[in-house]
């Protein structure tokens, strides 16, 4: 007897539905998800909307532009003979003349020199300071003696170096109030003021005491960013006051250095006008002649409105170079500095 085998029908493949790259496979019923789109709102609706910032923004802009950015074009007469009766456009043209001839003149070179001289001890003796303030100040336990601190310390800042020099002058001047009580004791004046040799010392003083409360005020905000959980922890694990400083406060503060040490170095060659110039007479234009001064007395003074021109212009340069060198050189050490660097 033949038995017969019976097969079954075969079934059809199921039809697989291609899904997302490295993703499972989706079957019919599967939806793509619409990504949901925010609407672009036109400029005139963005403009209504930030009316009222963009009216508070308008005095310091026109601020900006009138007193900085305009006056860049004046630097057209840097590279001219400029006549002021000419004008810049019938000026003469004379090319890098001026340059060459302003690192020529002695009285240039000496200003230049003078100026890094002053600007290493602001950097050395001043820099440190309002940190070291920012420290005191975040130490102090009670909040009636912190707010008397800073105010004492904010203080100076609101005044011009009009008032600061004379303040001086009144206290350790010729007739001031330390060398009366020096001859009350029999004792010979010391001219502090007249002094060439010691006024570099006598110009960190004076910045010390009007700028260095203020400039506190950076640190300070960087001291309360810093999170106090870092010193609970430090204090369970028995650090002390100095080894929580060494370890938790100074890498919290790092970036603010770097910056402001970035800013520093970038403006070195300004080392102040209106300081120099008003004691520039009591001590002799060789202890006291900077760039800022010489460009004055120079362009302003002495009608040399090319050379004047051509000395701020040299140093705006310098200044851009030295910002853009160290900004280089905090990348170097793995910091942001005034920008991030780009990573590709």
């Amino acid at each position: 007897m033949n038995s017969t085998t019976e097969q079954a029908p075969a079934l059809p493949e199921a039809r697989r539905v291609p899904g997302p790259p490295g993703g499972n496979a989706s079957g019919p019923g599967h939806k793509k998800r619409k990504r949901s789109k925010v609407p672009q709102q036109s400029f005139r609706s963005r403009l209504r909307r930030d009316k009222q910032m963009l009216l508070m923004m308008l005095p310091g802009v026109a601020f900006l532009l009138l007193f900085f950015y305009i006056p860049i074009l004046g630097n057209v007469i840097a590279f001219q003979d400029y006549q002021p009766y000419l004008g810049i456009g019938d000026s003469l043209w004379v090319g890098w003349q001026n340059f060459v001839d302003l690192f020529g003149n002695p009285d240039f070179v000496h200003a230049f020199w003078n100026t890094l001289y002053l600007a290493a001890w602001q950097l050395v003796f001043l820099f440190p300071v309002p940190l070291v303030l920012a420290l005191i100040v975040d130490s102090l336990i009670s909040t009636r003696v912190r707010r008397i601190f800073q105010s004492i310390a904010y203080l100076p800042h609101f005044l011009s170096w009009v008032l600061v020099i004379a303040f001086f002058q009144q206290m350790l001047g010729g007739a001031g109030f330390v060398n009366n009580l020096l001859r009350d004791w029999g004792m010979e004046p010391i001219p502090f003021m007249t002094n060439p040799e010691t006024f570099p010392v006598m110009v960190v003083v004076q910045m010390i005491w009007k700028d260095a409360g203020w400039a506190m005020i950076i640190f300070l905000a960087a001291l309360a960013s810093i999170d106090a959980s870092l010193y609970e922890a430090a204090a369970a694990d028995g650090a002390g006051r100095w080894r929580r400083m060494w370890h938790i406060t100074l890498p919290g503060l790092r970036p603010v250095i770097v910056l402001l040490l970035i800013l520093r170095i970038g403006d070195i060659l300004s080392v102040g006008f209106e300081q120099f110039i008003l004691q520039r007479d009591a001590v002799g234009a060789g202890a006291a002649e900077v760039l800022d001064t010489f460009t004055y007395y120079t362009g302003v003074v002495g009608g040399g409105w090319s050379s004047g021109a051509a000395a701020g212009l040299a140093k705006g340069v310098v200044s851009a170079l030295l910002i853009y060198g160290a900004n280089k050189l905090a990348h170097r050490f793995g910091e942001d500095g005034i920008f991030a660097k780009q990573v590709r």
